[in-house]
Parts: C-alpha cells; sequence; structure tokens
C-alpha cells in the first residue's frame, strides 16, 4: 500500500461511490490504450528501421511479432502495474506523469474488500405493533396563599398509553431505526398540577395559612381590610392569633379566641422572626386572665421564675420576708392548685409588706386567728413563715376555695364550711369583715402581676 500524503482510506465508502469510480477508471484506461497504441506504432516503426538497417531481407512476419510482443508488455504494464519494478522501469523509460496519476487511482479502488464488507451485513426489517407511555404535563399555578417559592402538589400526574404500528430496522441483529406507521390513542395523560407560592409576607415569616402569629405592638381588630372600617375588638401586644386568610399582602384575617376580624401584615410578627415573643405571649396569656373575678381555686401557670422574678428587689419589701419566701408562694401554688399570687397578696395586705407586729414577734403574715377585739393575743404564732404560709394555704383551699367533696390535697376532699365562690369577693364574704377587702387584695395581685411585663 501506498504511504504517501496522497493515500486514501477508504472503508467507509458505500457501494455508489465504487462504481462511479470504477466507471472513471475505465474511462480513463481507455483514453490511456489510445494513447499507447500511437506510441507503439512509433515503437514499430522504430524496430522495422532497426531490422531493416541489419537486414534488408528479414522476413517481414518476424518483425511484426517483435513489434505485437512489444506491445502486448507495454498494455499488460499500464493495465496491471502490480510489479513496482516494472513500473520505475517504465516510468525511467518512457518519463509519462500519466503513470504517477494511474498510480493514486490504483489504490482508490479495492473492490474484493468493499464487496466483502457490504455482502456481511445482515439487515432486517418487521412490523411490530407495541404500547407505549405517553408523559404527562406538569401545569404550575401561582397562589398568593403560600410562602413564595413554595410548591403543593394539588394534583399528581398519570401516564397515558398509546398504540403503536411501525416497521424496526436491525443491522446483525443491532437495533437502527423505526418508522411509525400508525398510531392510535388508549388513554389521555392525565396533567401534574402544582400550585406555586408567591406571598413574601409568609415566606419571610415561615408560615401559613392555619399558623399562629404574634402581635408586635397593641392592635385593633378590624370588621375588614379597611383602616377605616368598623372596630372588633382591641388586642394586646404579643397576644397569639391564628392567621386565617390573606386577601393581600397588606391585610390578613384572623381569629383571636373565637373573634374574628382583620388586621394589617405589618403589625404581626412569628416565632421564627421573633423568637422571644413566644414567652412574652406566655405572660401576657396570663395577664389576659388577671382580674377581679378571676377563679382562685386553679394554679396561676407561672413558673418559678416568674415567681421569682415578682418577689426580688419589691421596693416595699423592706425586710426581704417576700423574697426569700418567693418558693414558698409557688409550692402552695403547685400543691394545693390554688393561686399562689393571691395568697401572697392577702399576706401583703394583712401585714403591712411585712411590718405589722404580729408579722415580726409571731412569723404570722395573715394574722391567721385573730379576732377583731383582740388581734395581737389571739392571733396563731408559728415558728417559720413558711410554717404559717402553708396552715393559712390548706385552710382557704378546704374551707373557702373549693365547694364540699372536691378532692384536693393528701387524699383529702373540701367541706366548703364557708365557700361563697372560688372569687375573691366569695372569699371576702366569710374571710374579713371588711366589704372592700377584696378590692384592697386585687390592688396588690394587680401590682405583682405587672412585674411580669
Amino acid at each position: 500500500m501506498m504511504n504517501d500524503k496522497n493515500s486514501f482510506n477508504y472503508d467507509n465508502r458505500n457501494l455508489s461511490e465504487v462504481f462511479k469510480e470504477l466507471q472513471e477508471i475505465r474511462n480513463n484506461d481507455l483514453n490511456k490504450k489510445s494513447s499507447s497504441s500511437n506510441k507503439s506504432k512509433k515503437v514499430k516503426k522504430q524496430f522495422s528501421f532497426h531490422f531493416n538497417n541489419i537486414n534488408k531481407n528479414s522476413d517481414l512476419n518476424l518483425s511484426n511479432i517483435v513489434v505485437g510482443c512489444s506491445l502486448l508488455l507495454l498494455g499488460i504494464a499500464i493495465l496491471f502495474p502490480k510489479s513496482l519494478m516494472l513500473n520505475e522501469s517504465y516510468a525511467k523509460e518512457e518519463n509519462y506523469e500519466e503513470v504517477s496519476e494511474y498510480e493514486l487511482n490504483r489504490h482508490s479502488l479495492n473492490m474484493q474488500s468493499i464487496i466483502s464488507e457490504n455482502s456481511g451485513i445482515d439487515r432486517v426489517k418487521e412490523q411490530v405493533v407495541e404500547e407505549r407511555d405517553v408523559e404527562f404535563e406538569t401545569t404550575y399555578n401561582n397562589n398568593p396563599t403560600l410562602p413564595k417559592g413554595e410548591e403543593i402538589v394539588i394534583q399528581e400526574g398519570t401516564l397515558g398509553k398509546d398504540k403503536l404500528t411501525l416497521v424496526k430496522t436491525y443491522e446483525n441483529g443491532n437495533f437502527v431505526e423505526e418508522v411509525i406507521l400508525a398510531k392510535e390513542k388508549l388513554v389521555e395523560p392525565i396533567s401534574k398540577i402544582i400550585d406555586l407560592g408567591t406571598s413574601e409576607f409568609l415566606a419571610k415569616h415561615k408560615v401559613h395559612i392555619g399558623d399562629t402569629m404574634y402581635l408586635l405592638n397593641n392592635a385593633t381588630l378590624k370588621e375588614s381590610a379597611d383602616a377605616n372600617s368598623k372596630d372588633v375588638a382591641e388586642l394586646k401586644s404579643s397576644i397569639d392569633v391564628k392567621l386565617l386568610e390573606l386577601p393581600n399582602e397588606e391585610w390578613c384575617k384572623v381569629s383571636f379566641d373565637g373573634i374574628e376580624g382583620f388586621i394589617q401584615t405589618a403589625k404581626l410578627t412569628s416565632s421564627y422572626t421573633t423568637p422571644n415573643i413566644v414567652e412574652k405571649n406566655r405572660i401576657q396569656r396570663i395577664l389576659l386572665k388577671v382580674n377581679i373575678d378571676m377563679e382562685l381555686n386553679k394554679s396561676s401557670g407561672l413558673t418559678l421564675n416568674d415567681y421569682k422574678k415578682i418577689f426580688t428587689n419589691l421596693p416595699s419589701d423592706t425586710n426581704k420576708i417576700f423574697q426569700d419566701n418567693y418558693q414558698v408562694f409557688y409550692n402552695m401554688d403547685k400543691m394545693y392548685n390554688m393561686n399562689g399570687i393571691f395568697l401572697a397578696s392577702i399576706a401583703i395586705h394583712e401585714s403591712s409588706w411585712g411590718t405589722s407586729k404580729i408579722a415580726q414577734d409571731k412569723h404570722n403574715l395573715f394574722g391567721y386567728g385573730s379576732y377583731d377585739d383582740t388581734p395581737y393575743e389571739s392571733s396563731y404564732e408559728f415558728e417559720t413563715y413558711e410554717e404559717g404560709i402553708q396552715t393559712v394555704a390548706k385552710s382557704l383551699v378546704k374551707y373557702y376555695l373549693n365547694p364540699s367533696g372536691t378532692k384536693i390535697y393528701d387524699g383529702e376532699t373540701a367541706s366548703g364550711w364557708y365557700f361563697n365562690g372560688p372569687t375573691l369577693q366569695g372569699v371576702n364574704t366569710r374571710y374579713a369583715s371588711d366589704k372592700d377587702w377584696h378590692k384592697k387584695v386585687y390592688n396588690y395581685m394587680e401590682f405583682l402581676y405587672d412585674r411580669l411585663d
């Protein structure tokens, strides 16, 4: 094989290209034979002239034989240049440029290889009928009641199905192509529907419709999404509301303890945006229940830290009696299921912040056992303030705060001898002769509760 710059790779030619090339080579061969014939005549004359000079009397037939053989050899060399030696000799002797060109064309033809390659292809076509799945589409709908960027699948998509008639082509067992002849729709695909959230307000606070939000400041619920609409309710700072609707990014509908109304979104926050709002809300919820008619036969719901905060550094607690016993009041709250702030307020009122003589001498902050005509002499004396606080707490629970038969502490039940309702005024009826006693005690309760805010 030639290894010069004019060599080509013919492995990828098809039959039509090969036969076209064969036709061109055939035409070139005819032209070359014509040219060779003319050259042979010249050679014939030269040989004839040469033999005539040697022997004018030689036989003409011998001359013709020699010329014929020469022409035969010359034709073979042109048509079948298989031998490099013959090609080189011929090229040197005759110096024809056509020989170099023909050498290139000789290598462009490998008929045996081409026929072998094409005859080895096993090409098969078959007609088949198949059922194939059809992909469903996905549709996105903007939803202003979802946080921006959040997606919710409203409807799952399902695949459809088509019946196809087609022709498949294989070469040497390998699939090559297919042609669809007919298609019949068997099952229509069902689109997948996704709601895409667009609300920046919900995304900012990481909340959804139905979640709890909190007021940043005191605010007013409105009848409609309009600042000039009718007032529905006044809400305190840090109070929690349930998010019901979001008509737009400026107003939302909320519910507060069953009361529904509209409020501006700028006045709301969330536990994500304002983490300490949850603790403030807990306190606010407790404070909302503080009123003169509140039920006292229930725990206040305050924590030990709340009691510590309330009773530490009270300006009127000069002897630090209440500060030193804040945990005792908390324990009574939990042990006897009563309001410990109410118990402490009675002690403050009856002992003038622990400065009375009975409080100082007898550790009796309540004047427990006293009569109006002999208060000091008739009052009980206790070893510690804790003992006196616990004695009064048990007495209130058993006789004043619960109706008869109520389960109280240590497996006992309330007698309810002096029960007139679990409120300040109900206790006032039998506990104190002062008709305004309940109001005075409530003033101290308000003062103590306000220290939480």
